[in-house]
């Protein structure tokens, strides 16, 4: 007796090759909500500039960055918040259709994924709040304060070492 599949009425996104999307933007979406939830309590719970030692070399303390890594163009008039906005959105529909085209890579998706949630992370608080959130400040005595970032930052910072490591390897494998 022959038996009928049952569909389900989730379908994962899937691209040319057959592997799926679903567990990169799965990815990508952990990064966001653990971004956003961590900056909507850091505001909740500091006044801007405020800061709290956590250790001899780690802070919380809120702040503000109009511009990019760095501060990079910060003390511009405004229009760098447009222009970092339509950078992630390129950004990540550039991301998305690399996704596609390697889904079955493992690392150089997990690369992507984290660079791909942290550009979107970074993005809404540009379009919400006409600034990033930065949250993490580490320092030495005697160096001084890094510049203060957020998981975001983080989610791409290790996105980007993945992808180098994942270079390095393909390239010494050839």
């Amino acid at each position: 007796m022959a038996t009928k599949k049952k569909s389900s009425s989730f379908t994962a996104v899937s691209s040319r090759s057959g592997a799926s999307l679903t567990p990169w933007l799965g990815i990508a979406f952990i990064v966001i909500l653990l971004d956003q939830i961590s900056k909507i309590t850091i505001t909740r719970t500091f006044m801007h500039g405020e800061e709290k030692p956590i250790t001899s070399f780690f802070n919380l303390v809120l702040a503000y960055n109009p511009g990019a890594a760095f501060s990079f163009l910060s003390n511009q008039g405004g229009w760098q918040r447009y222009f970092f906005a339509a950078i992630a959105i390129g950004a990540v529909a550039f991301i998305i259709y690399l996704l596609r085209k390697h889904a079955g890579q493992r690392m150089f998706c997990w690369a992507l994924a984290l660079i791909m949630g942290g550009a979107l992370g970074n993005l809404i608080d540009r379009l919400v709040y006409g600034h990033v959130i930065d949250f993490l400040d580490f320092h030495l005595a005697g160096v001084g304060h890094f510049p203060a970032f957020n998981i975001a930052d983080s989610g791409i910072c290790i996105g980007a070492f993945l992808f180098i490591v994942d270079e390095l390897r393909r390239v010494n494998k050839h």
